[in-house]
């Protein structure tokens, strides 16, 4: 270890606060950030553009949970004594440096604030002249406030791919398929006035109404008594439903109980049936459950028997029993049902014909149990179990009569005198029905279980109010000794319920207004009616219950109260919104809006015209729509889908200041409209919609406007040739091309979805041949994006195109073959001859092997041809660093050989591909016997192998066995052959690069040994194949393997529309609508992800893991001032990794050391406690290496990053898990590299701060004059726009990449002589940039110098070393903080 000399030698770095203050210091900080004191946070995100060359990821910029609130100061910090704060205020405002800042922190800049003396003289200063920039108070602030995280999206979390379907997960089950009505009903009335049954003993006074009539002072003649009360019991059921057909029986005999129910059933036929029977004159059931009649004389009780009941009345059936007793016909209803049944059973098995309806769909009512009588208070009437189920707001007034005292005079015959009607929800009668539906409604959603809940309340409109009013008879039948019972059951909690409370408090007022009405109405003064506040509260309820984010995923009380808010105009905007935060929560949130009968409400407010709904209205569908698409013949109806269309044009105001994520949203409702549904793509289709979403793609503020008017226009080509011409007029197809370039992958992916549904017009005329070819040659450059996620929908696309012009493709590959075959043929004769002369000659260019092939007549008839280009693409993406794209390539590959082996061509292909699998197999004999003693160099990916090199064989990367190779294996040299037509031949780079011209003003450098161009590890030997053991390579998420004995198929099919409904809500970063009272209401916001829901499991360990760190960071700030005067001489442990180390790299805060060896696996070590966690392989092709291993995203849940030295870079999550680890996302960073023999491979820098990836090796990317490799690569990690890159001449040079390419180089410096092993500029600290050669001569630099700061000679040579005593520098570490390095 060797320390950084300090840049002024009399002000060496030294920290004034005491042990204890900072212990004090670090306990506060501690403290404050416990999860009951950190608010939330922030859930902005931010786009960053990335090249194709660098991470194809997206920046999340999120405020820091310990961010202070606004009541605070910018730069107040919480628990630190006013001194502190006054002093911290002084210092950012003077621009002093407070401590080392990290870039990755959060809240870095409240580290280390302790007391210090006013007086006391701060002399440090950074390089390169970052002083004011790094010590500004708003550079200060950034920090505290932000921080940011990469790979954590959607996209890289699933992979790409939609949740697998749960078979049994139908969420269509909202909609009652089964859905049936009452049809008929037969009113039974055996009252037989004037004579008492002969087993019921009344009191005296007791109750004698029915059907709120007297029979005693009504009329005196009872005949016409009965038709009265017959008729107002018909009347009251007429007020649940009016399209039922009623029919009175009133006293009726056998004979006529059998006729009128046969009738009743034939009428019906396979409708409910309602059975009301009143047995008020009758004795009461048998406990058999036998009913009583009469007989035709009235002289006799006559019983039916409850099995010929159900005979007769059949099912679906709603029986009503309201007499004493009923409970005996509830106790035996099912014994008679079982025995119906098996009755059928038997007849069936004689008669296979016979057909009888089941018996299992009936729905009974009772007003008691088995030996209970009905109440006989005077005070009530006597059906008190009918009126409750016919008029439960007028027994529901005389009820709270009886029970309470009021202050106001208020007697039974002013409760008649209420003002309104039912049906009128702003009347004092209307708006008590109003409230009571939602009371009950609340109560049964909350006590029955959701599958009751539909059958009863949401199958028939019905049954659906007889319940609803039987919760109100099981309150007040059990206030006067009786239980009622049904079947199905419910729970015994009904009667109870606390919102019965909310009843009461509304009937009292209404009651107390009712005198002022009265008087009122009567010609007295007038009174303005005070409408119930019972909505109101029950919103604020159900807005409470959604701040609390329902982690639980629990339904709420109030959501069937807030289905009826929607009838009224008053309170619908709010209701709307808070439906629209509900909806919100995910598609838990959705199903339960839609198990409560929200659809037909929003389905017929979409013919509302009032313009301050529409944005809240787009929300809640386009969440219904996410869920359950199975709604598109709804919208058909009325012409719904015209309400998205009219929203989608850009001419259409809307009252947001976001309308482009509200147009997106109609974009995606229109897009499941249209999806597998005809009859929406024929009403979509027209020009002007097409010209729309095209424009829509100009849109560069919105990404999801963009992608989802590409799936639109993608849904209406869906096998709709029509809507693809009107597409081609449009220019669509190529406006959709230039979107290959857009920086948001899921932009791009869906561009390409829509191009593979443009493809396959039936009439495959020149002209559409052109216009597919135009696109397919547009797109082919998409083969190197960096995101997995687009390469397989463009694997997508090309297996469309070659299932469309096989036949061509069949010639392509069986040219292919020939061509591999020559090759082959060639390198064999090569070895052969020079392993007999022992000579090693040049091998023939391919160009001149193709100028032969040429000349002999053999041209290729593909050649130039965009079929001959995609087959070398495909071949090229099938040893993709991805697994699931080079499967899918194989897949297409594989059946294209399948083809061609069933073709004409199939007896010229098997011999070629016998002769390919035999000269593979031989070559591969011979480079395993030819073992290379030294490090081979990493090879380009177009440079041809030749026999003896030491190149990699990228088509050697292990993969699993296809379809086709159980008759043939691919082998590595089609792969390298594949690069060579792909990026052009080796030979086109010179052999001997001209000389490049000298700086201005520079003297000529003496020539060097070749030796000191080398990288030092260019003599250490490899791990051998027989004693090398071969780790697991992880998979990416969700990754199946393809079966090998299933034939392959093509097209592929694409998955990313689904996954696209899925991730809809994560990408719109903020809903705003607009209300009435112009305030713009911020939620709800697209649920965020589970670790940013406070109160989640993953929001705890993320606190936890923000309080270590800023703990970590307090604690090893002061041992900076000592890290450059002490001795590094403990060792902290030993590890034995079994194979030789090449790359290592340290966590920041956890104990994770990760070692990759020289070969392709990675050992991830926990150093603490010397313990191997996991050991996993890279996946390297043979006879490349790790060139990188990084750590990023350390704040938080780190993930780890490699760089291959074929250009290949990787990223794993889950790294120190053996079991649970991932490949996040893998691609080529490099696809152009230059052959060298000298190479360092692939250089990378990663910035944390910008979310970029710097990528460097043998490539021209940036002109730097110079033909020696690139060895070493670092960045100012914050700002990011200063590159210093060394190379393997010695020289550093300096790049600005703020300036064009021509002029990015500001600066060389060339005062070292031999290879740069490293070169670095810290993160933290002084932000000092250091650079170490091959001879062991460390430099330190500030680029606004000519010259460097400081010389280090850090490695001493020693006898025996390699090179003869002259010293070799083989690594160089520099800390991110304390000014110390190892070499």
């Amino acid at each position: 270890m060797t320390a950084i000399p300090a840049p002024n030698p009399d002000s060496p770095h030294q920290l004034s606060n005491t042990q204890e203050n900072l212990r004090q210091y670090v306990s506060a900080q501690i403290q404050q950030l416990s999860p009951e004191r950190s608010p939330r946070a922030s859930m902005a995100r931010t786009a960053i553009r990335q090249d194709s060359s660098q991470t194809s990821s997206k920046s999340g910029r999120r405020t820091n949970i310990d961010t202070p609130t606004n009541s605070e100061p910018e730069n107040a910090v919480p628990n630190v004594d006013d001194r502190t704060n006054d002093w911290v205020r002084r210092t950012a405002q003077a621009g002093a440096l407070v401590r080392s800042n990290t870039d990755t922190g959060p809240g870095m800049s409240r580290l280390l604030v302790t007391e210090r003396p006013q007086n006391a003289q701060e002399n440090w200063e950074l390089r390169h002249g970052y002083d004011e920039l790094y010590n500004s108070a708003a550079y200060l602030a950034q920090l505290s406030a932000n921080y940011f995280m990469y790979y954590t999206e959607k996209r890289h979390e699933t992979g790409g791919k939609p949740r697998q379907v749960d078979p049994h997960d139908n969420t269509s089950e909202w909609r009652m398929r089964d859905r049936l009505k009452t049809v008929s009903a037969a009113l039974v009335m055996c009252l037989n006035l004037g004579v008492d049954p002969p087993d019921v003993v009344k009191t005296n006074p007791t109750a004698r109404m029915e059907c709120w009539i007297d029979p005693a002072v009504a009329v005196p003649n009872n005949v016409k008594t009965m038709e009265l009360i017959g008729k107002k019991l018909q009347e009251q059921y007429e007020g649940l439903s009016i399209r039922v057909r009623y029919k009175q029986y009133l006293d009726p005999s056998v004979e006529e109980t059998k006729k009128y129910c046969l009738n009743l059933r034939r009428n019906a036929k396979d409708e409910r049936i309602l059975y009301h029977y009143n047995g008020h004159g009758v004795p009461q059931p048998t406990p058999s459950g036998e009913i009583w009649v009469f007989n035709r004389h009235y002289t006799q009780y006559i019983p039916v028997s409850l099995y010929d009941l159900q005979s007769w009345l059949g099912a679906p059936s709603l029986f009503v029993f309201d007499c004493s007793g009923a409970g005996n016909i509830i106790a035996n209803f099912d014994t008679f049902k079982e025995k119906h049944e098996k009755e059928i059973a038997e007849t069936k098995k004689n008669d296979p014909d016979f057909h009888q309806s089941s018996f299992g769909d009936n729905i009974q009512l009772a007003a008691c149990g088995r030996n209970e009588l009905l109440p006989t208070n005077p005070n009530l009437p006597a059906d008190l179990f009918t009126c409750c189920l016919t008029t439960p707001i007028d027994i529901s007034l005389q009820f709270f009569l009886l029970k309470h005292e009021l202050d106001v005079p208020v007697n039974k015959k002013d409760l008649k005198k209420i003002p309104g009607r039912l049906a009128e929800r702003r009347s004092p009668l209307g708006e008590l029905n109003w409230i009571f539906t939602a009371v009950t409604d609340t109560i049964a959603w909350n006590c029955l279980p959701r599958a009751t809940f539909k059958r009863l309340f949401r199958q028939d409109l019905m049954v659906a109010a007889l319940f609803r009013n039987f919760l109100l008879a099981e309150r007040i039948m059990r206030a006067n000794g009786c239980s009622p019972c049904s079947v199905p059951g419910l729970p015994a909690t009904t009667h109870n319920h606390s919102l019965w409370e909310a009843w009461d408090l509304t009937i009292e007022g209404v009651l107390k207004q009712l005198p002022a009405m009265i008087a009122a109405e009567e010609g007295g003064p007038p009174y303005e009616y005070q409408h119930s506040d019972f909505f109101t509260e029950q919103l604020s309820a159900f807005e409470t219950y959604l701040s609390q984010g329902a982690p639980s995923q629990e339904a709420p009380s109030q959501l069937p109260v807030l289905l009826q808010v929607l009838l009224s105009q008053v309170h619908r905007l709010r209701a709307l919104i808070l439906l629209s935060r509900f909806l919100d929560m995910g598609a838990w949130a959705v199903e339960l809006a839609l198990t409560i009968g929200i659809f037909p409400y929003v389905l017929k407010l979409l013919q509302s015209a009032a313009f301050e709904l529409k944005p809240v209205m787009i929300f809640i569908w386009a969440r219904i729509l996410a869920v359950d698409g199975a709604v598109q013949a709804d919208l058909i109806k009325d012409n719904g889908y015209q309400y998205f269309l009219t929203i989608l044009n850009p001419i259409t105001t809307l009252p947001v200041p976001n309308a482009s994520e509200h147009r997106a949203m109609s974009a995606f409702v229109l897009s499941m409209f249209c999806r597998h549904f005809s009859q929406g793509q024929m009403v979509c289709l027209s020009p002007e919609l097409i010209e729309i979403c095209t424009g829509h793609l100009q849109d560069t503020e919105n990404p999801l406007l963009r992608q989802w008017s590409c799936l639109l226009i993608s849904m209406l080509w869906v096998d709709y040739p029509e809507a693809k011409w009107v597409g081609i007029r449009s220019q669509a197809h190529q406006k959709l091309c230039e979107m290959a370039l857009d920086p948001v992958p899921e932009v791009r992916a869906a561009a390409l979805h829509a191009l593979t549904n443009f493809l396959g017009i039936p009439d495959l005329t020149p002209q559409v041949k052109d216009y597919e070819e135009s696109v397919a040659c547009t797109i082919i450059i998409m083969t190197n994006d960096s995101n997995s996620m687009v390469r397989r929908e463009l694997l997508v696309f090309f297996s469309t195109f070659v299932k469309r012009y096989q036949n061509k493709f069949l010639v392509v590959a069986f040219e292919q073959l020939l061509e591999e075959q020559r090759h082959l043929t060639q390198d064999d004769s090569f070895a052969n001859s020079n392993l007999q002369h022992g000579t090693l000659s040049r091998r023939p260019s391919r160009l001149s092997t193709d100028s032969s092939a040429d000349e002999a007549g053999t041209r290729k008839m593909s050649k130039g041809s965009i079929q001959g280009t995609m087959w070398l693409h495909i071949l090229l993406l099938s040893i993709d660093p991805h697994p699931e794209v080079a499967q899918d390539a194989m897949t297409i590959m594989d059946y294209v050989h399948l083809k061609l082996l069933e073709s004409p061509l199939g007896p010229r292909a098997q011999p070629l591909m016998n002769e390919i699998g035999r000269l593979s197999r031989k070559a591969e004999a011979a480079a395993a016997r030819a073992q290379p003693p030294s490090r081979p160099a990493s090879v380009a990916p177009n440079a041809r192998r030749t026999p003896g090199a030491s190149s990699p064989a990228p088509g050697n990367l292990p993969k699993n066995e296809s379809y086709l190779s159980i008759g043939m294996r691919r082998t590595a040299s089609m792969a390298a052959a594949l690069k060579t037509f792909t990026f052009g031949s080796s030979e086109s780079v010179p052999a001997s690069p001209m000389p490049l011209p000298r700086e201005p003003g520079q003297a000529r450098r003496k020539r060097v040994p070749d030796e000191w161009s080398k990288p030092p590890d260019v003599y250490d030997p490899t791990s051998k194949p027989s004693t090398y053991v071969k780790a697991k390579e992880p998979k990416s998420k969700g990754f199946v393997e393809t079966d090998p004995s299933v034939p392959p198929s093509i097209p592929l099919k694409s998955t990313f529309f689904e996954w696209s409904i899925e991730v809809f809500g994560p990408h719109t970063s903020k809903i705003r609508l607009l209300t009435l009272s112009n305030q713009y209401f911020g939620e709800p916001q697209m649920r965020p992800n589970e670790p940013d829901e406070p109160g989640s499991g993953d929001y705890n360990r993320k606190l936890f893991r923000r309080a270590r760190n800023e703990k970590v960071l307090a604690c090893t700030q002061p041992l900076k001032n000592i890290a450059g005067s002490s001795k590094w001489d403990q060792p902290c442990g030993f590890f034995n990794n079994g194979t030789q180390p090449t790359k290592m790299c340290l966590h920041q805060y956890e104990d994770h050391l990760a070692i990759a060896d020289d070969r392709d696996s990675i050992c991830i070590w926990d150093w603490s406690k010397s313990t191997r966690l996991n050991r996993f392989s890279n996946g390297n092709p043979t006879r490349s290496r790790i060139n990188e291993v990084r750590f990023i995203n350390e704040d938080d849940q780190a993930l780890l990053l490699t760089g291959s030295s074929d250009g290949i870079v990787k990223i794993f999550r889950n790294y120190e898990q053996e079991k649970n680890i991932e490949l996040v996302t893998g691609f080529r960073a490099l696809t152009d590299l230059v052959p060298s023999t000298k190479n360092a491979g692939l250089v990378l820098d990663w910035q944390q701060g910008q979310g970029k990836l710097l990528v460097a090796g043998d490539v021209k990317d940036i002109p730097a004059r110079s033909s020696s490799p690139l060895t070493s690569l670092t960045t100012d990690a914050v700002a990011g726009d200063m590159i210093i890159a060394g190379y393997g001449d010695g020289a550093i040079r300096v790049f600005d990449q703020r300036l064009k390419p021509q002029l990015a180089m500001v600066k060389v410096w060339r005062k070292h002589n031999q290879w740069i092993t490293n070169v670095h500029m810290q993160r933290g600290g002084l932000r000092e940039l250091v650079s170490g050669c091959r001879d062991g001569e460390v430099k330190l630099w500030d680029i606004r110098h000519k010259q460097e700061v400081a010389t280090i000679r850090a490695v001493e040579g020693r006898a025996g070393d390699v090179g003869g005593g002259v010293a070799v520098m083989r690594g160089l570490s520099v800390h991110e903080h304390a000014p110390v390095f190892a070499a």
